[in-house]
């Protein structure tokens, strides 16, 4: 292994899509379909979803992750209303305020927890604290993220006491489900435990990051929510025409059990790295990403090693964020378990 060779841990979104997906696409890249969403492929994503979930479902496909929170978001709450979500969500600090924008003018309300995660007692405590007025922004919907930006995992408990807490105030529960097969995997439970059976409302289902070439999913758990949803992914321009390559992906995902197989090779990396990196750990492993106090000299090291990551925080703070993915060479996971071994104890 030469220094000058690269070894990425930036992000999954660096990976490549895997052989099943590009499959998927050869098969659906036939013939004359009808567009728009009433291709055979798109109108088979209820029933794949549905029967994943155990649910009936409504499911929309889409192409990123960004737009996919942002008009889930947008049909929960109106332009005058506000948005419960952890200070470090990705809605509120890598979306350039898709919510807002999607949504007309909706408020985020940024709120502490540990790991990243929302508590009942946390969310309550604001709730109760917020004063309803014609004078304030109104209490609309909850959002969490499923894994959260630190790489944990809500429980299905924590998860229930949470929706129980913003359905007893009026509020919708979306999810942020870009890392939805990393969480689950590492949980090993039903989806539905961490998900309707718990009262989140709608899902942000992604699968870009674990192997898909660009497919997402709006699943809408209470479809009472759906008409509205339509309309907005239409006036957004987020109505692709050629659907059926989003589904095609979905279905592959869904049917062949890819989820599974590629999030379980992806969390399997991140135990082992967080395995080495010990006492440097910032947060539990509980998907594929690794946050690590390395401080400016063992970033150098890392990095001169060949390693690329990016810091978390500000780069003064000495954090940073590793990632792996479905594809991760082993060699380069048994490179950085090496490096950070051999980095000078805490």
């Amino acid at each position: 292994m030469t220094a000058q060779q690269t070894m990425r841990f930036m992000s999954d979104n660096t990976a490549s899509a895997c052989p099943e997906m590009l499959e998927a696409l050869a098969a659906a890249n036939h013939g004359l379909e009808v567009a728009y969403g009433d291709d055979p492929w798109t109108q088979r994503l209820d029933a794949a979803l549905g029967a994943f979930f155990g649910a009936p479902v409504r499911a929309f496909a889409l192409a990123t992750g960004t737009a996919a929170n942002a008009l889930a978001l947008a049909t929960l709450t109106p332009p005058y209303g506000a948005i419960f979500a952890h200070h470090e969500a990705h809605i509120a600090c890598d979306e350039c305020g898709a919510p807002a924008f999607y949504s007309g003018g909706a408020q985020l309300m940024l709120l502490e927890g540990a790991h990243a995660k929302l508590s009942a007692e946390t969310l309550a405590a604001a709730l109760d604290g917020h004063p309803v007025s014609v004078h304030t922004v109104q209490p609309a919907a909850v959002s969490v993220s499923q894994a959260t930006e630190l790489g944990t995992a809500y429980r299905p408990q924590e998860l229930t006491e949470l929706c129980k807490v913003a359905h007893a105030h009026g509020l919708k529960v979306h999810m942020d489900g870009a890392r939805f097969a990393n969480a689950l995997t590492f949980l090993d439970c039903h989806p539905a435990d961490v998900t309707w059976r718990a009262g989140v409302d709608v899902l942000s289902f992604g699968a870009t990051k674990n192997g898909a070439f660009a497919a997402e999913a709006v699943v809408f758990f209470d479809t009472n929510l759906v008409r509205d949803f339509e309309l907005r992914r239409k006036r957004a321009g987020h109505l692709l025409s050629k659907s059926r390559f989003v589904s095609a992906q979905l279905l592959a995902y869904l049917e062949n059990d890819l989820w599974r197989r590629n999030a379980t090779r992806a969390n399997g990396f991140a135990q082992r790295i967080g395995a080495a990196a010990g006492a440097r750990l910032i947060a539990p492993v509980e998907a594929n990403e690794v946050f690590v106090r390395l401080g400016a000299e063992g970033k150098r090291t890392l990095r001169t090693a060949g390693f690329e990551f990016y810091d978390w925080g500000a780069e003064r703070s000495g954090l940073a964020r590793l990632v792996t993915a479905w594809n991760q060479e082993t060699t380069h996971v048994e490179a950085l378990c090496s490096a950070l071994e051999a980095l000078p104890k805490l």
